[in-house]
């Protein structure tokens, strides 16, 4: 029997997946409907239970204003969501999905699983992290390590089966985020070269760009539209995008407001739709190239990982930047979870892994806010980076700098993540202050920045007498959910029923049907009213034998019903 120590997580946009190390190699857990993986969606529904997954991601259409979707983009912000009374954050969605999956690794392995590896996108910075640390606190787990998602991808690849010695470079395109991570392998090293991203650039983003030339073909005006509407829209948008990465030309038609409409998107014009956007993913593989000094012609491999770049348009416009075709050995969908396991073995020491050592850089610069004279005035606000972004971890760095002012008797360090020159745009994750001997000119002040593997940053102030003040920073506590708020969204959390996966097959048919419903008229909406009638039916007669066959004839009929549109 095997014991499972620590289990690995993607956490992602649109989809989320849970898997362990067997011995041999990383499996994948399903879920209750039998996949690997699951949607990122969670939902309240009438019953004030709350749904996850596939049926939650059926009722964005049904019920728009009870589900959301997308919310790891605002993971580290204060956006709320509200469901009648119920109020959430990110975190608290977040820890729905991951309390979700916790939940099938357990039914699965039939052993309690708490401690977990959990990716993030290698872009994310401190407020993030922690905000993805409070959900799996909420959730029950124990992170033992967060990974980025392109080094988690690059493990799954078998960086060290791919040569002897390479540079290779890991294109992350989830659906809501964006990663670009460079990295060597020598010896048996994996080194993070570089990092760069955009957090708020995924294929969520094509599927605009289809809705928005949907809505100008079809001359209708999105902000006229119900959430129903909306959402029946984005559906068509989304098919549109799937449809394009297998063939060269697409048509779908719909009914809003009882008028209906066909559209029509061919293969050249996609590409071309497309171009602003492509551009704007250059952006941060330019600024990884950059950062590293190298060029697109350097590398020895392309990784392609998330959803997304399965997107024929997006491998090719890859395919011509870096002047050779990438590789998509595994499912890019299940490249970063795979990863994540196969981290959590090196955690666990597991021994096919002796010879493999993983090295990263910091993500984003780390600095302090000091002040400049300008105009004679003294002027405050700017940043002094002390450790800059992709410098390789764990890393210590020292510079002097100066009192602002003579007999000053006090200072107060205020330390910052981020890259603007200016403390305002970027990040506050500590501060410290204490009293100093005044002097009659100015002091020189010593500040050592120490950054290890594991995401402490520790400064050190030393004073020109010989004093020193010591600030730990630890995973970004200082933006942590303290004890109490932790207790208080649980108690909360508690209050609200999770909606049991024994039966999550009857009710996700169920949600298709009224899904299907919403988004036909007529005869079509009769056929389908008439099916979900006779399949409840069969419900309420309480025979397993009955209902499983039911069942069967149900799903057949929606497939029939959605595929051939009867």
């Amino acid at each position: 029997m095997v014991i499972i120590a620590i289990l690995g997580i993607d956490l992602g946009t649109s989809n989320s997946a849970i898997g362990y190390w067997n011995g041999e190699e990383a499996i994948l857990i399903p879920n209750a409907h039998g996949d690997l993986l699951t949607p990122s969606v969670v939902g309240i529904d009438n019953h004030d239970e709350v749904v996850v997954g596939k049926i939650a991601k059926e009722r964005l259409i049904t019920y728009p204003e009870q589900t959301f979707s997308l919310f790891k983009r605002y993971m580290g912000t204060n956006k709320t969501y509200t469901i009648g009374k119920h109020q959430f954050t990110s975190v608290d969605l977040s820890a729905f999905v991951l309390k979700s999956l916790k939940q099938d690794a357990e039914s699965y392995l039939g052993e309690v699983c708490d401690k977990v590896v959990i990716s993030v996108p290698a872009y994310f910075n401190n407020l993030q992290r922690q905000a993805t640390l409070d959900a799996a606190k909420l959730a029950g787990l124990q992170v033992e390590k967060l990974i980025s998602e392109p080094t988690a991808a690059a493990l799954a690849y078998g960086l060290q089966q791919l040569g002897e010695e390479l540079s290779c470079i890991v294109l992350d395109l989830g659906g809501g985020t964006f990663d670009v991570s460079i990295l060597d392998m020598f010896e048996g090293i994996v080194q993070v070269i570089s990092i760069a991203g955009d957090n708020y650039l995924g294929g969520e983003d094509f599927t605009k760009v289809i809705l928005q030339h949907l809505l100008k073909k079809c001359e209708l005006d999105f902000d006229q539209l119900t959430q129903s509407e909306k959402g029946i829209l984005y559906k068509q948008a989304e098919f549109c995008k799937q449809q394009l990465s297998e063939r060269n030309h697409v048509e779908v038609t719909f009914t809003i407001q009882e008028q209906a409409y066909t559209y029509q998107l061919t293969e050249s014009e996609w590409k071309k739709l497309l171009a602003d956007l492509l551009m704007k993913i250059q952006h941060p593989i330019i600024r990884a190239l950059q950062d590293a000094k190298l060029k697109p012609k350097d590398f020895s491999a392309v990784l392609l990982i998330g959803g997304a770049t399965k997107m024929p348009v997006f491998r090719q416009h890859m395919a011509k930047f870096f002047g050779k075709m990438p590789y998509m050995n595994l499912n890019p969908d299940e490249a970063v979870a795979l990863g994540a396991v196969i981290q959590s073995a090196l955690l666990n020491k597991n021994e096919k892994f002796d010879e493999l050592i993983l090295t990263d850089v910091c993500g984003y610069s780390l600095g302090i806010e000091t002040a400049k004279t300008v105009n004679h005035q003294e002027k405050s606000g700017y940043f002094s980076p002390i450790i800059e972004r992709n410098t390789t971890i764990p890393v210590s760095h020292a510079y002097p700098f100066y009192t602002t002012h003579p007999n000053q008797d006090q200072l107060h360090l205020k330390v910052f993540q981020g890259e603007s020159m200016y403390v305002k745009n970027n990040i506050l994750i500590g501060e410290i202050e204490f009293d100093i001997n005044p002097k009659p000119s100015i002091q020189e002040i010593k500040v050592r920045f120490t950054y290890d593997k594991s995401g402490i940053l520790e400064v050190i102030v030393s004073l020109e007498s010989g004093e020193q003040k010591v600030l730990i920073i630890e995973n970004n506590v200082s933006h942590a959910l303290t004890p109490e708020e932790i207790k208080k969204r649980l108690k909360m959390l508690a209050k609200i029923k999770i909606h049991p996966r024994e039966r999550a097959e009857v009710r996700l048919l169920l949600e298709i049907s009224d899904r299907l419903f919403e988004e036909s008229t007529a005869e079509k909406r009769y056929y389908i009213q008439r099916a979900t009638e006779v399949f409840e039916e069969a419900i309420e007669q309480q025979n397993e034998r009955s209902l499983q066959k039911a069942m069967k004839h149900f799903e057949q009929q929606l497939k029939e019903i959605e595929g051939a549109g009867l």
